[in-house]
C-alpha cells in the first residue's frame, strides 16, 4: 500500500517537473525565453519546447492581427481649417525581441508610442492638403503615405503596421453650419437661375401661343368673310335672278314678308295711309 502512495507521489512529482520544464507556443502567439532575466531566444515555430525551471521564464505575445481604433482627432489643412479625422490601424507583433526591449512588453505602452507617430504623419499629410483633398480626392493617397512612412518608425518597436485607415472625416459643428448655409445659397442660386430660365422660356411659349391664335382667329376671320362675302353674293344673285323671271311674284312674295314681319303678334298695331304701298296688293286683290 505504501509503495502504491508512494507511486502516485513520484508519478505526481515527475509530471510537475516536466510541466516545469516544458512549454507551448501556439500558432497566434511569439514568445521569448529567458535565462535569470536575460533574453536567450525569441525565434519559436509553433510546438513544445524545454525550459530549465527557475533559470529560464517565457513570455507570450499575441501574434495575430489588431486593431487599433483610435480616438477622433483635430487636424489643421493647408487652408488653415479644422478637420476632424476619425482613423484605426492595423498592426503586428514581428519581432517579440525588438517589440520587448523597446516597450518592455508593455503593449499600452507600445499602442501610445505608435498612436504618437500615426497622429504625427497624419498632421503633417493633411497639413499639406485642401480640405478637399482631405474629404474626398486624395484621401487614399494620404492612407498610403501615413502606412509607409509611420510604419518604417513602428518598425523599431518590433510591430509591423499594416494599414491606416480614416473612416470619416468631419467639420466641426461651426464650420459644417457654415458649409451647409454655403451649400444652401448656392443650390438656391441655381434653383433661381433654372427658375428665371424657365419663366423666360414660359413668356417666349405664351407669346407664340398667343401670335400663333391671332394668326389663326385672323385667318379664321379672314375665311368667314370671304365665305359671308360669297353667300351674300349667292344670295343677291339669287333674288335678282328670282326677280327677272317675274317680277310680279317677286314684288308680292316681298310683300309677304314684310306683312309676317310687321304682324308678329295680335296685339300689334299700326296706323298707315289707305293709299300706301303697304296695302298695295290688298287693293289689288278684287281685281284678281
Amino acid at each position: 500500500m505504501n509503495n502504491i502512495k508512494f507511486g502516485f507521489v513520484a508519478l505526481a512529482i515527475v509530471a510537475g517537473i516536466i510541466s516545469m520544464s516544458t512549454f507551448i507556443v501556439h500558432e497566434r502567439e511569439v514568445a521569448i525565453k529567458f535565462r535569470l532575466g536575460e533574453i536567450v531566444e525569441s525565434d519559436y515555430k509553433p510546438g513544445i519546447y524545454f525550459q530549465i525551471p527557475i533559470i529560464n521564464n517565457v513570455i507570450k505575445f499575441d501574434s495575430r492581427i489588431l486593431t487599433l481604433d483610435t480616438p477622433s482627432e483635430r487636424f489643421l489643412t493647408s487652408e488653415k481649417k479644422n478637420v476632424i479625422v476619425d482613423s484605426f490601424v492595423k498592426w503586428q507583433i514581428t519581432d517579440p525581441k525588438t517589440f520587448y526591449t523597446s516597450t518592455q512588453g508593455d503593449e499600452r505602452r507600445a499602442i501610445s508610442r505608435m498612436a504618437t507617430i500615426i497622429n504625427d504623419e497624419l498632421k503633417g499629410q493633411i497639413g499639406a492638403k485642401s480640405m478637399k483633398e482631405v474629404i474626398s480626392g486624395e484621401r487614399a493617397t494620404i492612407m498610403q503615405v501615413v502606412t509607409d512612412n509611420a510604419g518604417r518608425k513602428i518598425k523599431d518597436l518590433g510591430i509591423d503596421l499594416i494599414d491606416v485607415r480614416v473612416k470619416k472625416v468631419e467639420l466641426p459643428e461651426n464650420v459644417s453650419n457654415d458649409v451647409y448655409r454655403r451649400m444652401a445659397t448656392e443650390r438656391q442660386t441655381v434653383a433661381k437661375a433654372f427658375r428665371s430660365r424657365g419663366e423666360e422660356q414660359a413668356k417666349q411659349i405664351r407669346a407664340n401661343a398667343d401670335r400663333q391664335r391671332e394668326e389663326i382667329l385672323a385667318e379664321a376671320y379672314r375665311k368667314s368673310e370671304e365665305t359671308r362675302g360669297e353667300g351674300d353674293a349667292t344670295a343677291a344673285k339669287t333674288y335678282a335672278d328670282s326677280y327677272n323671271q317675274d317680277k310680279e311674284f317677286y314684288s308680292f312674295y316681298r310683300s309677304l314678308n314684310a306683312y309676317e314681319n310687321s304682324f308678329g303678334n295680335n296685339q300689334d298695331l299700326i296706323v298707315l295711309s289707305p293709299d300706301s304701298d303697304f296695302f298695295k296688293f290688298f287693293k289689288d286683290s278684287t281685281k284678281q
